[in-house]
């Protein structure tokens, strides 16, 4: 656009005193600031607006008659827009869109969908799943305003809130030799196949337990998708790791599945939510972070199990 809503401003104000001292004493603005608003908008429009009259102040032309209507309706529909946006800022309302990691997203998206809906009727809470560097890169193009996920070391131009930690565990077929055994080390499961989170950061942390325990593990498959190793694992197919543990121990075909607790010291992961630093947040967005703190911070998991 080739002038301001400024400028325009300024040229209702004058066209509506006669006077470029009287604007400028009601805008309050200095009078060269709206001569030079008034010389443009006449360059842009191609028109003079006024004619100047010596010791009496200024008269309308007849085109700037026409246009003093056109910029009362826009000055009009800009104080509207504003108040309307206002209003809408000002509550908690529309649609706000947040990232989850696949791992936390079947236990996290459903139980947060419902709780903000319940507490924020006029706002609407879009989930979108993803691996940790793709949401990252979303968060970061402004696509999505939080992402929730695990503390891994992530780019140091985002700042994460913890919300809980969650210790990792196994689990294998119901009918698997450990499965009635209790608790168990990373070194009873050294000799039987590993089906491995193939994810982002995931693997990595999988694999790093592993090392701490001096354990090498006998990877049989890397599968993107915790929902396949689950299937695979109550198939007999081997055991998966995971920190997320729910409370349905099948998989979904059916196939009954058993968790087992790691009794050894392994680093939990912690998750929470992810956002951009310096970000002044639309008051739904404040709302959804404020819930997030209340509902999940130092509680288990919604949909998971507590270690046996």
């Amino acid at each position: 656009m080739r002038f301001s809503l400024r400028q325009i401003e300024y040229f209702v104000a004058t066209a509506e005193t006669g006077s470029i001292v009287q604007a400028s004493r009601q805008i309050p603005i200095s009078q060269p600031a709206i001569s030079a608003a008034i010389a443009h908008l006449e360059d842009v429009f191609g028109v003079s607006l006024f004619i100047r009259h010596h010791a009496q102040g200024l008269s309308l032309t007849p085109e700037g008659r026409i246009i003093l209507q056109e910029a009362r309706s826009l000055l009009t529909h800009a104080q509207d827009f504003d108040s309307s946006l206002h209003s809408m800022l000002g509550r908690v309302s529309g649609e706000i869109t947040i990232g989850c990691m696949t791992t936390l997203f079947p236990l996290l998206a459903p139980d947060l969908i419902q709780t903000f809906s319940a507490a924020y009727p006029q706002a609407r809470l879009h989930v979108v799943a993803g691996h940790h560097e793709d949401l990252v890169d979303r968060l970061r193009m402004g696509e999505i305003s939080v992402m929730l996920g695990y503390d891994m070391k992530g780019p140091s131009v985002i700042d994460f809130q913890p919300l809980s930690a969650l210790a990792p565990y196994a689990f294998v077929s119901a009918d698997h030799r450990l499965a009635a055994n209790g608790p168990v080390k990373l070194a009873d499961l050294a000799d039987e196949p590993f089906l491995l989170l193939d994810l982002p950061f995931s693997k990595d942390y999988f694999l790093h337990l592993f090392a701490a325990a001096g354990v090498t593990p006998k990877i049989v498959g890397r599968y993107p998708s915790m929902d396949v190793i689950r299937s695979l694992a109550a198939r007999g197919e081997g055991f998966g790791l995971g920190n997320a543990r729910p409370r349905n121990c099948h998989a979904l075909d059916g196939r009954p599945l058993a968790y087992l607790t790691l009794d050894e010291h392994c680093a939990p992961l912690v998750y929470g939510f992810f956002t951009l630093p310096g970000q002044r947040q639309p008051l739904a967005v404040s709302a959804f972070l404020e819930l997030c703190t209340r509902h999940l911070a130092g509680k288990p998991l919604p949909g998971t199990q507590p270690e046996s």
